[in-house]
């Protein structure tokens, strides 16, 4: 087989150690001579591994994306080495004969002749973006999860806000149920003055909050998780605000996108969050939208095309 690398490095990434493994090809013979060491994952031991790989003159080196793992290696050692991350599932050795030097090896054999499939890295910048997008993500899905429980303790309480509103948690709901939260008897005159002019139905309103039933601990509940929802709206707000400082400066590459409909600012940032603004790193329109999941896969076999989904990206 083709050897397109003579010298690499294949290393087997854990939380407490690494092993890696250089492979140095001689070119007449075509032996190649493996060079193993394990190292901490300390950053002392980091910079040892850097300086091994140097010393060795290895400036190409393959790991596994173990979790978030890989990340303080490949943040100390992408100045001066090419790093290529892979999914382990192409990298995975034959079952029974798997240790961590072993793994180590097989990295590196497979590394050597290019056998290997790439994870896309994009550059700092939209790294550090990609962090702060993925956070508003799940900020956005807490504030879903606090909502949805919310919402249960009306339907426990007898509270029919959520089928006469559009929106629970606009402006005239919240109004009405802090006022049902607050008071100890409820006033049909009270409960007008906080519905807003334009709504529709205020009979409707009204009773969706009559012989309502709030025990203590639903109380309780509703006002932790009103407060729980105003601190999570705080820290989106704080998130929305920083991803657009750091996407100012690449606004000119990437707004266009916007004019397709249903893309707004905010939706454009966060695609470029995850494919950036170069898109050299893919070879046609076909390998993104494969990489980004929108493409169902193959699955065939003796003339058989069974079911696949699009990949979960």
């Amino acid at each position: 087989m083709k050897i397109v690398r003579p010298i690499c490095c294949g290393m087997d990434v854990h939380k407490n150690i690494i092993v890696a493994t250089i492979g140095i090809t001689n070119k007449k013979t075509r032996i190649t001579e493996y060079i193993q060491e394990t190292f901490s994952t300390l950053n002392p031991d980091l910079l040892n591994l850097k300086q091994w790989l140097i010393n060795h003159k290895c400036f190409d080196a393959c790991m596994e994306s173990t979790g978030k793992y890989w990340i303080p290696i490949f943040n100390i050692l992408e100045d001066e080495i090419n790093i290529y991350l892979t999914h382990p599932k192409y990298v995975k050795a034959i079952k029974g004969k798997k240790t961590d030097k072993k793994d180590s090896k097989w990295i590196c054999d497979l590394f050597k002749h290019d056998l290997i499939k790439f994870s896309f890295i994009p550059p700092k910048e939209i790294r550090a973006l990609r962090e702060i997008s993925r956070y508003r993500y799940k900020l956005v899905g807490m504030r879903s999860s606090e909502r949805n429980r919310y919402q249960n303790c009306m339907t426990v309480s007898n509270i029919g806000i959520g089928s006469v509103f559009s929106d629970p948690f606009g402006k005239s709901a919240q109004a009405i149920m802090k006022e049902v939260l607050e008071s100890d008897i409820i006033e049909d005159e009270k409960i007008l003055k906080c519905i807003h002019g334009s709504c529709k139905n205020k009979d409707k309103i009204l009773d969706s909050i009559k012989h309502c039933n709030i025990e203590t601990d639903q109380r309780f509940k509703m006002n932790e998780s009103m407060t729980h929802m105003e601190e999570l709206q705080v820290h989106i707000n704080n998130c929305e605000i920083e991803i657009m400082k750091r996407a100012a400066p690449m606004f000119d590459r990437f707004m266009h996108i916007t004019q397709l409909p249903g893309i707004s600012t905010l939706s454009a940032i966060l695609i470029i969050s995850e494919i950036g603004v170069d898109m050299k790193q893919f070879e046609s329109d076909k390998q993104l939208a494969c990489w980004a999941g929108l493409a169902p896969a193959n699955n065939e076999s003796a003339n058989k095309k069974k079911s696949v989904r699009i990949s979960k990206a």
